[in-house]
């Protein structure tokens, strides 16, 4: 069960310690936080228990599995209702080259995404034979990622 926790400047260093490198050894993280073994692993099981760290993950380098073409598209749709939505949620969640879908709000668009893909042929592919195909969607304008200024998955936790 999640619930909510105070945070100390412990919880601080070791969050941002493991946003840095997920990898750390228990013992390593300690060290780092100036704790010692037990005491961080009490308090990395309660960060994960009470949601605070919601997973770990590695990253990978997109050029050496291909994936040379980022897009980030806006999605308009013709309803704005429930089950338009939750079908083209549905379907967006099935496409593995999606990698982030966000409801937004002050633009022309319902959606943006971020896809990747390794040509613009299976770009092509992904925006006409299915993207396009999912009932509701009237409208999609694709930005292409020339170069990444900020690539980053960290949280800021000066505002904790």
């Amino acid at each position: 069960m999640k619930t909510s926790i105070s945070l100390d400047r412990f919880d601080l260093k070791i969050l941002r310690e493991l946003q840095d490198n997920g990898e750390l050894s228990n013992q390593d993280l300690a060290e780092r936080v100036g704790l010692t073994a037990a005491p961080c692993s009490r308090r990395v099981k309660q960060l994960q228990e009470s949601g605070v760290i919601r997973d770990r993950v590695v990253r990978l380098n997109e050029k050496a599995i291909d994936l040379n073409l980022f897009a980030i598209l806006h999605i308009s749709m013709d309803k704005h209702i429930p089950e338009r939505f939750e079908e083209f949620e549905r379907t967006i969640q099935s496409l593995p080259e999606v990698m982030e879908c966000y409801l937004i709000t002050g633009h022309d668009a319902d959606y943006q995404l971020k896809i990747a893909v390794p040509d613009m042929d299976r770009y092509q592919d992904i925006l006409l034979g299915k993207i396009t195909r999912i009932r509701g969607v009237t409208g999609v304008k694709s930005a292409f990622i020339m170069r990444k200024i900020v690539d980053s998955t960290a949280m800021p936790l000066n505002y904790v």
